[in-house]
């Protein structure tokens, strides 16, 4: 029985209360459960401890967590295995000295896993690395191994491969591993875009020709000759196979003398039309003349002060 007062009205019964389904209670409790459990994660990933012994008072510091901050790699077209080795160095000791802590990267490691191995799209013989290891710009961090950045140049170059079209150069019988070698070659002759395409052509005539490519990159990539040495006598008389400028030794080098970027590739598949046998280096030190004589030639490159 209520009790009633005046001014007061008796409350009115309210609705039953609402029954919760037990699978959505049984949801609910999981989902709280799983929340308690991920801030303990988070806790047990902000403190650390530390003991200094059996009896060592433990001490409870608190530390943001925080992401690695990647360093970077430059590798310009035009290098070389060897200028690539010699740049992982550099940018690890770079590294190490940023970091106050070692870095897996090392040259003789990066030497090591970057020797010769059978690469799809190139036959089944076994090809050294030199031209497959892709130029670009590459992120490590200090655990990162040379073998996983060998890796990711492989990947950058079958991903860049599969831009150059080879149907002009499987006309003229060449074979993608000669396109590469010829876009190597280009990589290391020109040195303003728009020339990349006639320096191929030239290489694409004197072929056809059975003349010697002429060349000094090859040779000084076959006998080891900085581009700070002049080539010797000697050096252009040499039988090696890579010297091109021995009037003997016809045809492509063996392999690769650089690793080239997209560029030079198309180029290499795509020469300009032209009937250009020969090309000498102006005087601006960046562009060259071309031509199909080769008295033509002798005379420029006279005039340009080269003897």
């Amino acid at each position: 029985m209520v009790e009633r007062r005046p001014g007061v009205m008796p409350p009115k019964p309210g609705p039953p209360p609402r029954q919760i389904p037990r699978d959505r209670i049984r949801r609910r409790r999981l989902t709280a459960l799983g929340g308690v459990v991920l801030a303990v994660i988070i806790v047990l990933a902000l403190v650390k401890l530390s003991t200094g012994g059996s009896n060592a008072t433990k001490t409870v510091t608190t530390t943001p967590i925080v992401f690695a901050k990647a360093f970077h790699i430059i590798f310009p077209e035009g290098f070389t295995r060897e200028d690539m080795a010699q740049r992982v160095q550099v940018v690890a000791k770079i590294a190490e000295h940023k970091r106050h802590k070692p870095v897996r990267l090392s040259k003789h490691t990066y030497l090591a896993v970057s020797g010769p191995r059978r690469l799809a799209g190139f036959g089944s013989k076994v090809r050294p690395l030199e031209g497959f290891l892709f130029p670009a710009t590459y992120d490590f961090l200090r655990g990162t191994t040379s073998k996983q950045l060998v890796q990711k140049q492989l990947f950058a170059f079958a991903d860049n491969w599969r831009k150059v079209d080879l149907s002009y150069a499987k006309k003229k019988n060449l074979t993608p591993y000669d396109v590469l070698i010829i876009a190597s070659l280009v990589e290391k002759e020109a040195l303003v875009p728009d020339e990349r395409p006639k320096i191929a052509r030239v290489i694409y005539n004197r072929l056809h020709a059975g003349m010697n490519l002429g060349i000094d990159a090859t040779t000084r990539y076959g006998l080891h000759v900085p581009g700070t040495k002049s080539l010797t006598e000697s050096d252009l008389k040499s039988d090696n196979p890579y010297n091109t400028r021995n009037p003997n030794v016809t045809g492509l080098p063996p392999t690769p003398i650089a690793n080239p970027g997209l560029a030079a590739m198309q180029a290499a598949a795509h020469p300009a039309p032209g009937n250009w046998l020969y090309f000498v280096r102006k005087p601006d030190l960046q562009h060259h003349y071309f031509t199909a004589s080769y008295n033509d030639f002798i005379n420029h490159a006279n005039q340009y002060g080269y003897h």
